[in-house]
């Protein structure tokens, strides 16, 4: 019987947080959780229990856990490692709040990271030659059980400077843009494009990390049209493709009806997302 209770208990709170906005972490162990909260915020839940935020802009119009009187951060108390593709805006995010709340070590590139520490107020102490490195180099962290390599990508990566005097630059140097790839234990390897062109160098990717996941951005004008975004899904291989980066602003791509329409043609599963929304892997495999 206090099972039982237990259980409904249980079920009984995932749905009251359902239904507030709140996304909890809800991956059971030996399970590998991705969750999507729009524009191009990830979080990674590892096998055992490792959270990982990537690029969490989590107050983004497409989170339904952000909006008016209501600050998507709320609902969070464990974030392990915050991931930051690039400097701009739109990237950067809640990582500064997010990462004074939880503890969170930042995974970026050396001049992002010391930029953030200084402009931002990042924590410095959650940051160091552990976390911060370069485009070609990989790091193990979350006790060994994720690799992450940080791969090129063809962008811009300045940061705001909030304390730009009027004659200043309100954009600072913030080291070269990037994509991710996780490569999780007994768990799926993930790509995440960040805000990368098409380059035909992703082959590359392929040859060298064999991602399960890609994470391809979409939108266009900022980073890949949709026909592009479907090639680089092609090229690095991916067995599930999902779109990021699209219908957050007016001049975005608003649907990706036409990515998903080329993805399949080449007969890559492509899923897409709702905001607040996760899947899971067991091992490599997505659990449906």
């Amino acid at each position: 019987m206090r099972r039982m209770f237990a259980i409904l208990s249980g079920v009984i709170t995932s749905l009251i947080l359902a239904f507030s906005g709140t996304s909890p972490v809800l991956a059971a162990e030996g399970i590998t959780q991705l969750t999507w909260f729009g524009h191009a915020a990830f979080r990674v839940v590892t096998p055992k229990g490792k959270v990982l935020y990537i690029d969490p802009w989590l107050n983004n119009p497409m989170n339904p856990a952000a909006g008016k009187d209501k600050d998507a951060l709320a609902g969070i108390d464990k974030a392990d490692y915050i991931l930051i593709t690039h400097g701009h805006f739109d990237h950067v995010g809640d990582s500064v709040a997010l990462a004074k709340k939880t503890g969170a070590r930042l995974v970026t590139n050396f001049e992002l990271g010391s930029n953030m520490a200084k402009l931002l107020g990042y924590p410095k102490d959650q940051m160091g030659f552990d976390t911060l490195m370069n485009i070609g180099g990989e790091i193990r962290i979350a006790d060994g059980e994720v690799t992450v390599a940080m791969v090129p990508a063809i962008h811009s990566s300045g940061m705001q400077d909030p304390h730009a005097g009027p004659n200043a630059p309100d954009m600072v140097y913030g080291g070269n843009p990037a994509g991710f790839v996780l490569m999780i234990k007994d768990g799926p390897t993930i790509y995440d494009t960040g805000d990368t062109a098409y380059f035909s160098d992703m082959k590359l990717i392929r040859e060298q990390y064999h991602p399960d996941v890609g994470l391809i951005n979409v939108g266009g004008h900022f980073g890949m049209e949709p026909d592009m975004a479907a090639l680089a899904a092609k090229t690095v291989g991916v067995k599930l493709a999902i779109p990021h980066h699209y219908a957050t602003f007016p001049i975005l791509t608003q649907n990706p009806g036409n990515w998903v329409k080329a993805v399949e043609k080449e007969h890559i599963d492509a899923l897409v997302m709702k905001p607040g929304a996760s899947i899971e892997f067991k091992g490599r495999k997505q659990v449906k």
